[in-house]
Order: structure tokens, then C-alpha cells, then sequence
């Protein structure tokens, strides 16, 4: 067959794909069905996140957080509620650093649960995302026992947490962890395992170590290539400095490594939750704050280890009781400049895995 005559076809992929994981768009250049140059599309979910912040009191935001990565929201709270406490000079009591500790590990757990679940769909194989699914409504119905919600789980406060788990969370949280293995040794035969999913993914849509640093590149994304980095060791924020817990590192670079790290992740969340369950004190969850809060003048930045990759909040203070300003450093955002460059030679199919094992949640891209 002649194929030198071939023209580029230019392919709107987005935003309403539902391998696009939201309201993402690219355009595709093809020859025949090889990827040439992507040229992504964002800004259809804008909601101005970070003016809202500047309308609102410190306190009136906290909902909002949760819809960033509205898949791990306990983390987005965490990260702005600490960045005001930063500013303010507020340390809160051990026990709601505890259950903060454990809403986060929980979070990044059915994060992950949606990543491989996700991954596996795109890849065309439903089964997998039965299980994950199963495995995700346990953590679902721990927040919901607590909070009252599901997906946007607004539990953290400035000074503390809003409430304490109810009796029937600490026998459910116990259950679950004690099914970890189980868990992890079905996520295996189900999808790791199979080798049409292996030959699909390995040595697929390669970020060099080099490249991945260059990019600023964060989060699993960054330590499936070969880097050692994760802000909860490099800066360790809360209590994290008191668990003994390894960071996942993989060296193949691949759309494999980038999805089989999140299994290893939940291994470490399980690990840090047991051992804050073992040691979780007695107490109060809310430190003494005034009703009407006005941080001092001033400006922080604070940063956490997101399931998607460093969450940053950068807040300057006028006195008052709303921020002068407010800037996030989102992960997924940052992560997204890896597509147009590690897609480039790939098959159409072979894009769809890359940019689902990116684990973009456009809630914080297009904040």
C-alpha cells in the first residue's frame, strides 16, 4: 500500500470525550494514526477559583476546596486550611492531626482507587473497574459517616477538624485495612497481571527522569520515573515526620509504572493509617481560633503531597478578614505539559492510555 501521498488529519478530541476525563480538549495532528503534535485545550470548567477566594472569608472558601481535585477533596482542604494556619501562627491539637492524617490517606487511597479504575476503562477493560469501585465505596461511606458527603467531604476547619468520626467509622476503618492485602493481590490478577494490559502499557509513552524534572513535574507522575521526591518526606508537613512509611520509586517511565505506583502508594497509605489508628489520642479536634478570623499581614505559601502531585496555596493577607490574593499551584496543571511532548510518535489508541495515566483531574486545571 502507498502511504507517501497520506494528508494530516487534524482530530478535536474533547471536551465532551468520555476518555477525556472531563471537560479537556486536544487537537490531534495524525498521519495515518500516528500522533504528530497535540495542541491542548483547557479553560472549559474555569470558575475562577482564586478570585472567588479573594471575595470570600478565609473561612467561606474551605468549600470551594473541594472543588479542585474533587476526588481527593479532605486533601484540598488540608492544604489551604494549614496555609491560613501557617499565616496565623495556629498549631491544632494532636488528636485532629491524627484524623487528619488518616481523611488524607484515606482520600489518596479511593484517588488511586478512580486512577487504576479509570486507566483500566480507557484501556478497554470494564471488569477492573468493578473492583476498584467496590473498594472505593468503603472509604465513601467512612467520609459520609463523618462529614455527610461523598465526593466534596468538607471535614477540615481552621483550627482543627468540623467533627469527630462517629463510633461506627473505627470498626469499618479497621475492616478495610484488614483487606488491603486482599485487595491488592485482586487489583493484581485483574488487571496488573493480564498481559494484553501489560504489552499495552509497557514501555508506552516514556518521561525520561530528565525530562520529568524539567517540566516540574510532581506526584506519582514524577516518581514513575525514577525520582525519589514526595513533599510528605522532602518537607514533612503535620505529623508525617512520625510514620514510618516508604515513597514508591519506579524506573520505567511508562504508562505501566505510572499506574502500577498507585497500587504501591495504597500499600504506604494503608501503612500510615494503621500506625496513626495504633497511636491517635484522646482530645479535642478544634484549637481556640476567634470566630471572626483576620490573619496578620503577610504572605505564606504552603505546599502538600495532593494524589495528584504538590498542592500549593499561596495567600497574601491585607489584615482583613478576605485574602488580598490567592494563587494554587495545582498538579494536574503542571503535569499536563508532559502530553504534547511524550504522545508525539504514539498511536491514537496509545494516547488515550498516556493521557489517562497522567490522572488529570480538571477541577484544578481549570480552576
Amino acid at each position: 500500500m502507498n502511504v507517501e501521498n497520506t494528508q494530516e488529519l487534524i482530530l478535536n478530541m474533547g471536551p465532551q470525550h468520555p476518555s477525556m476525563h472531563g471537560l479537556f480538549r486536544m487537537v490531534v495532528h495524525l498521519e495515518g494514526e500516528t500522533v504528530t503534535k497535540i495542541i491542548p485545550k483547557i479553560g472549559y470548567l474555569h470558575r475562577g477559583m482564586e478570585k472567588l477566594a479573594e471575595s470570600r472569608t478565609y473561612a467561606q472558601f474551605i468549600p470551594y476546596t473541594d472543588r479542585l481535585d474533587y476526588l481527593a477533596s479532605p486533601h484540598n482542604n488540608w492544604a489551604y486550611v494549614q496555609t491560613v494556619e501557617k499565616l496565623m501562627g495556629v498549631e491544632i491539637p494532636e488528636r485532629a492531626e491524627y484524623l487528619r492524617v488518616i481523611f488524607g490517606e484515606l482520600a489518596r487511597i479511593a484517588s488511586h482507587h478512580i486512577m487504576i479504575a479509570s486507566t483500566s476503562l480507557d484501556f478497554g477493560g470494564s471488569t477492573p473497574w468493578f473492583y476498584f469501585f467496590r473498594d472505593r465505596e468503603r472509604i465513601l461511606d467512612m467520609f459520609e459517616m463523618t462529614a455527610g458527603s461523598r465526593l466534596t467531604v468538607n471535614i477540615m476547619r481552621i483550627g482543627g477538624m468540623s467533627a469527630e468520626p462517629p463510633e461506627e467509622f473505627w470498626p469499618a476503618l479497621q475492616s478495610f485495612l484488614d483487606d488491603v492485602p486482599e485487595m491488592i493481590e485482586e487489583y493484581t490478577g485483574i488487571f496488573f497481571g493480564n498481559e494484553i494490559v501489560q504489552s499495552r502499557m509497557k514501555s508506552v509513552g516514556i518521561l525520561s527522569k530528565e525530562l520529568a524534572e524539567e517540566l516540574s513535574i510532581t506526584g506519582p507522575c514524577l516518581r514513575a520515573s525514577g525520582v525519589n521526591y514526595d513533599v510528605r518526606k522532602a518537607e514533612p508537613y503535620s505529623i508525617y515526620d512520625r510514620f514510618d512509611f516508604n515513597v514508591p520509586v519506579r524506573t520505567g517511565c511508562d504508562c505501566y509504572d505510572r499506574t502500577i505506583i498507585r497500587m504501591d502508594e495504597i500499600v504506604e497509605s494503608a501503612k500510615i493509617i494503621r500506625q496513626a489508628l495504633r497511636d491517635i489520642p484522646e482530645g479535642p479536634i478544634m484549637a481556640k481560633v476567634p470566630k471572626v478570623i483576620k490573619p496578620p499581614v503577610g504572605e505564606v505559601y504552603h505546599r502538600v503531597e495532593n494524589p495528584k502531585g504538590e498542592l500549593g496555596f499561596y495567600i497574601v493577607s491585607d489584615g482583613t478578614t478576605k485574602p488580598a490574593r490567592v494563587r494554587i499551584r495545582a498538579g494536574s496543571f503542571i503535569n499536563l505539559q508532559m502530553l504534547p511532548i511524550v504522545a508525539i510518535g504514539w498511536k491514537i489508541q496509545d494516547l488515550i492510555g498516556i493521557f489517562a495515566t497522567l490522572d488529570a483531574v480538571l477541577g484544578e486545571v481549570d480552576k
